[in-house]
């Protein structure tokens, strides 16, 4: 299982960062694209949808991607996109997490098909604009994801007494939510250090922020985002529980689904894009 999970992960950077590396931003935008669309077909089918609609759900999403790229939206979204989604995810969020995973399968399913499809696609499309505002500041934003689950794993294990969520996520504890908040606080430093010191095509995240907003704003913000990033864990934990699945789907070998992988992920980037249109950013 290591193997295959090792072999995998390293399949999907390569094919990622190669996407990533090249001049027109495209293979980038198809590519992440193609898991949006998958990751929409694995929360039809986690939301009682047959195999037919699962699949037509996630065409749909794939061709509203494809739609947005022909679109003026294609360089530039209204801000009021990322607003709408950061709030849909909060509201929506908070609905969910209230009501727990057992009311969860008796809400409407049409909304909670909607929900999950929308959230995706202003994700996928957060994702295209940060890789237009610059690889650096993409980077930044994926960062933040990755050290706020690392440290959250770490400082839970070693710290955690308090649960966080015990009907949905029992692992995850107070203690693990800080660990990660300080995890990213540290790693906005170090990334604003670089930012000043290292030619890269743009600033971070921390960076634009930090000038827009000064320390009190960033710091702000930055919890704001590891709050949303384990939101976005809690959710999907919470579906797939309410589901009686382990995983997503077996659609990665030794990881599960694309939703297992990109859960923290989803409410982040539309959320950092509407932090940054403060900052002057595109």
């Amino acid at each position: 299982m290591l193997r295959q999970r090792i072999i995998t992960a390293l399949v999907l950077v390569g094919l990622l960062l190669g996407a990533l590396t090249v001049d027109s931003a495209w293979p980038f935008a198809l590519m992440t694209l193609a898991l949006i669309a998958a990751a929409g077909w694995e929360w039809a089918r986690l939301n009682q949808a047959g195999s037919a609609l699962s699949l037509a759900m996630g065409a749909a999403l794939a061709v509203a991607g494809a739609v947005t790229l022909g679109s003026p939206w294609q360089s530039q979204a209204p801000a009021p996109v990322w607003w709408f989604a950061a709030a849909l995810w909060l509201v929506a969020g908070a609905v969910a997490l209230r009501s727990g995973p057992s009311a969860w399968p008796h809400l409407p399913r049409a909304a909670r098909w909607a929900v999950g499809l929308v959230a995706l696609w202003a994700a996928w499309l957060a994702i295209a604009h940060a890789r237009g505002v610059g690889i650096n500041f993409l980077l930044s934003v994926l960062c933040l994801v990755w050290m706020a689950d690392v440290a959250a794993y770490f400082g839970g294990r070693a710290f955690g007494k308090h649960k966080l969520a015990p009907s949905i996520s029992p692992g995850k504890s107070w203690e693990g939510v800080w660990s990660g908040m300080v995890g990213v606080l540290a790693l906005a430093a170090l990334w604003m250090w670089i930012d000043g010191r290292f030619a890269v095509d743009g600033p971070s995240v921390y960076s634009r922020l930090w000038l827009a907003h000064g320390l009190a704003g960033l710091v702000l913000a930055l919890l704001a985002l590891c709050g949303l990033s384990v939101m976005g864990d809690l959710i999907e934990s919470l579906v797939k529980r309410a589901a009686g699945a382990k995983d997503s789907s077996r659609l990665l070998p030794g990881h599960g689904g694309v939703l297992d992988r990109v859960d923290a992920l989803l409410p982040v980037m539309p959320a950092a894009m509407a932090l940054v249109t403060l900052a002057g950013a595109r």
